[in-house]
Protein backbone atom coordinates (compact mmCIF):
# COMPACT_ATOMS: atom_id res chain seq x y z
CA UNK A 1 0.00 0.00 0.00
CA UNK A 2 1.33 3.75 -0.55
CA UNK A 3 1.44 5.38 2.89
CA UNK A 4 1.94 9.30 4.24
CA UNK A 5 3.57 10.54 7.33
CA UNK A 6 2.89 13.72 7.88
CA UNK A 7 5.63 14.83 10.41
CA UNK A 8 4.71 18.22 11.97
CA UNK A 9 8.31 19.02 13.48
CA UNK A 10 10.05 21.92 15.00
CA UNK A 11 11.45 23.41 11.82
CA UNK A 12 9.67 21.77 9.32
CA UNK A 13 6.37 19.93 7.94
CA UNK A 14 7.18 16.76 5.64
CA UNK A 15 5.15 14.39 4.10
CA UNK A 16 7.18 11.07 3.18
CA UNK A 17 5.32 8.92 0.49
CA UNK A 18 6.44 5.45 0.54
CA UNK A 19 5.03 2.65 -1.30
CA UNK A 20 4.82 -0.07 1.91
CA UNK A 21 4.25 -3.65 2.35
CA UNK A 22 5.02 -6.26 5.77
CA UNK A 23 8.38 -7.84 5.92
CA UNK A 24 9.87 -5.57 3.07
CA UNK A 25 11.65 -2.16 3.11
CA UNK A 26 9.70 1.22 2.77
CA UNK A 27 10.46 2.52 -0.60
CA UNK A 28 10.13 6.14 -0.50
CA UNK A 29 8.21 7.63 -3.52
CA UNK A 30 7.85 11.25 -2.77
CA UNK A 31 8.73 13.99 -0.48
CA UNK A 32 7.06 17.40 0.32
CA UNK A 33 8.47 19.39 2.55
CA UNK A 34 7.66 23.25 4.16
CA UNK A 35 10.15 25.38 6.59
CA UNK A 36 7.86 26.46 9.46
CA UNK A 37 9.71 27.01 12.09
CA UNK A 38 7.08 26.02 14.85
CA UNK A 39 9.91 26.22 17.64
CA UNK A 40 10.15 29.95 16.73
CA UNK A 41 7.19 31.20 16.47
CA UNK A 42 6.41 30.58 19.72
CA UNK A 43 5.28 33.78 21.60
CA UNK A 44 6.55 35.33 24.93
CA UNK A 45 3.52 33.27 26.80
CA UNK A 46 5.27 29.71 25.29
CA UNK A 47 2.05 29.98 23.09
CA UNK A 48 1.30 29.57 19.35
CA UNK A 49 0.79 32.58 17.62
CA UNK A 50 -2.53 33.40 15.23
CA UNK A 51 0.08 33.90 12.50
CA UNK A 52 1.50 30.55 13.03
CA UNK A 53 -1.59 28.77 13.73
CA UNK A 54 -3.15 29.66 10.45
CA UNK A 55 0.57 29.12 8.70
CA UNK A 56 0.52 25.79 10.01
CA UNK A 57 -2.97 25.15 9.02
CA UNK A 58 -2.58 26.27 5.37
CA UNK A 59 0.52 24.01 4.82
CA UNK A 60 -1.42 20.93 6.70
CA UNK A 61 -3.42 21.51 3.95
CA UNK A 62 -0.83 21.76 1.11
CA UNK A 63 0.57 18.92 2.12
CA UNK A 64 -2.96 17.00 2.82
CA UNK A 65 -3.53 17.68 -1.55
CA UNK A 66 -0.04 16.59 -1.95
CA UNK A 67 -0.84 13.04 -0.55
CA UNK A 68 -3.90 12.46 -2.07
CA UNK A 69 -2.75 13.46 -5.86
CA UNK A 70 0.01 11.25 -4.97
CA UNK A 71 -2.80 8.32 -4.02
CA UNK A 72 -1.82 7.77 -0.24
CA UNK A 73 -4.24 4.98 1.06
CA UNK A 74 -3.69 5.37 4.63
CA UNK A 75 -2.41 9.25 6.42
CA UNK A 76 0.04 8.70 9.71
CA UNK A 77 -0.09 12.61 10.45
CA UNK A 78 1.85 13.61 13.96
CA UNK A 79 3.33 16.50 15.66
CA UNK A 80 6.55 16.58 17.96
CA UNK A 81 7.67 19.35 20.42
CA UNK A 82 7.24 22.26 19.07
CA UNK A 83 3.30 21.43 19.08
CA UNK A 84 3.85 19.49 22.38
CA UNK A 85 5.35 22.07 24.52
CA UNK A 86 3.20 24.98 23.27
CA UNK A 87 1.24 26.44 25.95
CA UNK A 88 -2.16 26.05 23.51
CA UNK A 89 -1.04 22.89 22.02
CA UNK A 90 -4.96 21.63 22.73
CA UNK A 91 -6.24 24.97 20.51
CA UNK A 92 -3.96 24.35 18.06
CA UNK A 93 -4.98 20.57 17.55
CA UNK A 94 -7.97 21.95 17.59
CA UNK A 95 -7.77 24.44 14.54
CA UNK A 96 -5.83 21.97 12.57
CA UNK A 97 -8.81 19.22 12.70
CA UNK A 98 -11.38 21.60 11.88
CA UNK A 99 -9.79 23.41 9.02
CA UNK A 100 -7.65 20.19 7.11
CA UNK A 101 -9.71 16.81 8.87
CA UNK A 102 -6.29 16.12 9.86
CA UNK A 103 -6.30 14.81 13.59
CA UNK A 104 -2.25 15.26 14.82
CA UNK A 105 -1.22 12.55 17.11
CA UNK A 106 1.14 14.81 19.72
CA UNK A 107 4.25 12.16 20.00
CA UNK A 108 5.47 12.37 23.21
CA UNK A 109 10.07 12.66 23.57
CA UNK A 110 10.21 8.80 24.92
CA UNK A 111 7.91 7.66 22.04
CA UNK A 112 9.83 9.70 19.52
CA UNK A 113 13.21 8.21 20.90
CA UNK A 114 11.64 4.87 21.03
CA UNK A 115 10.62 5.07 17.55
CA UNK A 116 13.88 6.45 16.25
CA UNK A 117 15.69 3.39 17.92
CA UNK A 118 13.31 1.07 15.71
CA UNK A 119 14.50 2.34 12.51
CA UNK A 120 18.09 2.31 13.39
CA UNK A 121 17.74 -0.80 14.71
CA UNK A 122 16.26 -1.98 11.68
CA UNK A 123 18.37 -0.07 9.44
CA UNK A 124 21.59 -1.84 10.82
CA UNK A 125 19.78 -5.20 12.09
CA UNK A 126 20.84 -6.93 15.40
CA UNK A 127 24.62 -7.57 14.05
CA UNK A 128 25.03 -4.00 15.50
CA UNK A 129 24.63 -5.22 19.17
CA UNK A 130 24.27 -2.62 21.79
CA UNK A 131 23.68 0.96 20.07
CA UNK A 132 23.71 4.04 21.54
CA UNK A 133 21.38 6.89 19.66
CA UNK A 134 21.62 10.53 19.37
CA UNK A 135 18.84 12.55 17.35
CA UNK A 136 19.23 16.18 17.04
CA UNK A 137 15.45 17.58 15.97
CA UNK A 138 14.35 21.82 16.28
CA UNK A 139 13.10 21.44 19.08
CA UNK A 140 14.92 18.42 21.36
CA UNK A 141 17.38 15.75 21.90
CA UNK A 142 16.66 12.21 22.09
CA UNK A 143 18.88 9.55 23.71
CA UNK A 144 17.89 5.80 23.46
CA UNK A 145 20.06 2.91 24.42
CA UNK A 146 19.16 -0.93 24.21
CA UNK A 147 19.83 -4.16 21.95
CA UNK A 148 16.53 -5.26 21.06
CA UNK A 149 13.91 -3.26 19.07
CA UNK A 150 12.80 -1.59 22.12
CA UNK A 151 15.30 0.40 24.01
CA UNK A 152 16.56 -0.27 27.75
CA UNK A 153 16.67 3.43 27.99
CA UNK A 154 15.28 6.38 26.39
CA UNK A 155 15.41 10.08 27.16
CA UNK A 156 14.34 13.22 25.54
CA UNK A 157 15.64 16.91 26.49
CA UNK A 158 14.70 19.80 25.07
CA UNK A 159 18.34 20.89 23.38
CA UNK A 160 16.68 21.13 19.75
CA UNK A 161 19.12 23.70 17.78
CA UNK A 162 15.94 26.02 16.53
CA UNK A 163 14.63 26.17 20.38
CA UNK A 164 18.20 26.62 21.49
CA UNK A 165 19.22 29.08 18.74
CA UNK A 166 16.05 31.21 19.44
CA UNK A 167 16.32 31.52 23.08
CA UNK A 168 20.23 31.83 23.86
CA UNK A 169 22.17 33.12 20.55
CA UNK A 170 20.67 35.97 20.19
CA UNK A 171 23.65 37.77 18.11
CA UNK A 172 24.94 37.21 14.50
CA UNK A 173 27.41 35.82 14.83
CA UNK A 174 27.07 35.34 18.24
CA UNK A 175 28.84 36.72 21.35
CA UNK A 176 31.80 34.58 23.03
CA UNK A 177 29.09 35.01 26.42
CA UNK A 178 26.57 33.73 24.50
CA UNK A 179 28.28 30.67 22.79
CA UNK A 180 29.73 29.67 26.38
CA UNK A 181 26.52 29.81 28.16
CA UNK A 182 24.62 27.79 25.81
CA UNK A 183 27.69 25.25 26.14
CA UNK A 184 27.54 25.57 29.66
CA UNK A 185 23.15 24.80 29.85
CA UNK A 186 23.16 21.95 26.94
CA UNK A 187 26.30 20.38 28.81
CA UNK A 188 24.88 20.27 32.36
CA UNK A 189 21.04 19.20 30.59
CA UNK A 190 22.75 16.05 29.00
CA UNK A 191 24.74 15.13 31.87
CA UNK A 192 21.87 14.85 33.61
CA UNK A 193 20.97 11.57 31.93
CA UNK A 194 24.35 9.97 31.27
CA UNK A 195 23.99 7.73 34.67
CA UNK A 196 20.49 5.79 33.32
CA UNK A 197 22.43 4.89 30.42
CA UNK A 198 25.94 4.16 31.76
CA UNK A 199 25.01 1.40 33.87
CA UNK A 200 23.83 -0.44 30.86
CA UNK A 201 27.49 -0.82 29.68
CA UNK A 202 28.84 0.78 26.83
CA UNK A 203 27.45 0.69 23.08
CA UNK A 204 28.67 -1.94 20.55
CA UNK A 205 27.36 0.91 17.80
CA UNK A 206 26.85 4.67 18.08
CA UNK A 207 24.45 6.12 15.93
CA UNK A 208 23.08 9.45 14.73
CA UNK A 209 20.03 10.79 13.19
CA UNK A 210 18.80 13.92 11.73
CA UNK A 211 19.64 16.96 9.36
CA UNK A 212 21.61 18.10 12.23
CA UNK A 213 23.92 15.58 12.56
CA UNK A 214 24.33 15.00 8.85
CA UNK A 215 24.79 18.19 7.87
CA UNK A 216 27.55 18.32 10.60
CA UNK A 217 29.03 15.31 9.38
CA UNK A 218 29.06 17.10 5.65
CA UNK A 219 30.90 19.78 7.23
CA UNK A 220 33.51 17.48 8.87
CA UNK A 221 33.63 15.70 5.21
CA UNK A 222 31.30 13.13 5.09
CA UNK A 223 30.05 12.10 1.34
CA UNK A 224 27.07 14.37 -0.18
CA UNK A 225 23.63 12.86 -0.19
CA UNK A 226 24.20 12.33 -4.17
CA UNK A 227 26.22 9.34 -3.52
CA UNK A 228 23.33 7.48 -2.15
CA UNK A 229 21.88 6.03 1.22
CA UNK A 230 24.06 3.33 1.42
CA UNK A 231 27.92 5.26 1.45
CA UNK A 232 29.19 4.97 5.30
CA UNK A 233 29.04 8.38 6.56
CA UNK A 234 30.92 9.02 10.27
CA UNK A 235 31.07 12.19 12.18
CA UNK A 236 34.18 11.92 14.54
CA UNK A 237 34.30 14.41 17.63
CA UNK A 238 37.93 15.81 17.09
CA UNK A 239 36.54 16.68 13.85
CA UNK A 240 33.24 18.72 15.98
CA UNK A 241 35.50 19.77 18.52
CA UNK A 242 38.03 21.47 15.88
CA UNK A 243 35.03 22.97 13.91
CA UNK A 244 32.66 24.49 16.85
CA UNK A 245 34.97 27.51 17.33
CA UNK A 246 35.01 28.26 13.82
CA UNK A 247 30.94 27.59 13.57
CA UNK A 248 30.89 30.45 16.16
CA UNK A 249 33.07 32.73 14.72
CA UNK A 250 30.82 32.77 11.23
CA UNK A 251 27.31 35.01 10.49
CA UNK A 252 24.69 32.54 9.53
CA UNK A 253 25.46 33.45 5.61
CA UNK A 254 28.70 32.62 6.02
CA UNK A 255 27.35 28.83 7.26
CA UNK A 256 25.12 28.87 4.60
CA UNK A 257 27.88 28.59 1.97
CA UNK A 258 29.46 25.01 3.87
CA UNK A 259 28.92 21.86 2.32
CA UNK A 260 25.33 20.69 2.85
CA UNK A 261 24.11 23.44 4.98
CA UNK A 262 20.71 24.87 3.77
CA UNK A 263 20.67 28.37 4.04
CA UNK A 264 17.27 27.60 6.27
CA UNK A 265 19.28 25.70 9.04
CA UNK A 266 22.52 27.87 8.76
CA UNK A 267 21.38 30.05 11.64
CA UNK A 268 20.82 27.08 14.08
CA UNK A 269 23.75 24.65 13.40
CA UNK A 270 25.97 26.43 15.66
CA UNK A 271 23.67 25.51 18.66
CA UNK A 272 23.31 21.52 17.00
CA UNK A 273 27.09 21.74 16.68
CA UNK A 274 27.18 22.73 20.90
CA UNK A 275 24.72 19.70 21.74
CA UNK A 276 26.39 17.18 19.70
CA UNK A 277 29.50 17.95 21.10
CA UNK A 278 28.58 17.96 24.45
CA UNK A 279 26.79 14.56 23.77
CA UNK A 280 29.37 12.95 22.34
CA UNK A 281 31.69 14.46 25.38
CA UNK A 282 29.51 13.62 28.24
CA UNK A 283 28.59 9.66 26.90
CA UNK A 284 32.57 8.92 25.51
CA UNK A 285 31.70 8.75 21.78
CA UNK A 286 34.53 9.12 19.50
CA UNK A 287 32.73 8.60 16.48
CA UNK A 288 29.84 8.11 15.19
CA UNK A 289 27.94 7.05 11.95
CA UNK A 290 24.60 8.73 10.18
CA UNK A 291 21.82 6.92 9.87
CA UNK A 292 19.70 7.67 6.78
CA UNK A 293 16.27 6.27 9.02
CA UNK A 294 14.76 8.13 11.93
CA UNK A 295 11.95 9.33 13.47
CA UNK A 296 9.43 9.03 10.09
CA UNK A 297 10.91 5.67 9.06
CA UNK A 298 9.96 4.64 12.53
CA UNK A 299 5.80 5.29 12.36
CA UNK A 300 6.20 3.76 9.35
CA UNK A 301 7.92 0.75 10.28
CA UNK A 302 5.56 0.71 13.48
CA UNK A 303 2.30 1.22 11.32
CA UNK A 304 3.56 -1.91 9.09
CA UNK A 305 4.30 -4.20 11.93
CA UNK A 306 0.65 -3.80 13.05
CA UNK A 307 -0.84 -4.76 9.66
CA UNK A 308 0.74 -7.88 9.88
CA UNK A 309 1.23 -10.91 7.16
CA UNK A 310 -1.35 -10.00 4.08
Amino acid sequence: MRLGVLDVGSNTVHLLVVDAHPGARPLPAHSHKADLRLAQLLDGSGAIGEEGIESLVAVVRDALQAAEDKGVEDLLPFATSAVRDARNADDVLARVAEETGVRLQVLSGAEEARLTFLAVRRWFGWSAGKLLVLDIGGGSLEIAYGIDEEPDAAASLPLGAGRLTAGWLREDPPTSDEVRALRRHARAEIARTVGEFSRFGAPDHVVATSKTFKQLARIAGAARDAEGLYVQRELKRESLEAWVPRLAAMSAQQRAELPGVSEGRAGQILAGALVAEGAMDLFGVESLEICPWALREGVILRRLDHMGPV
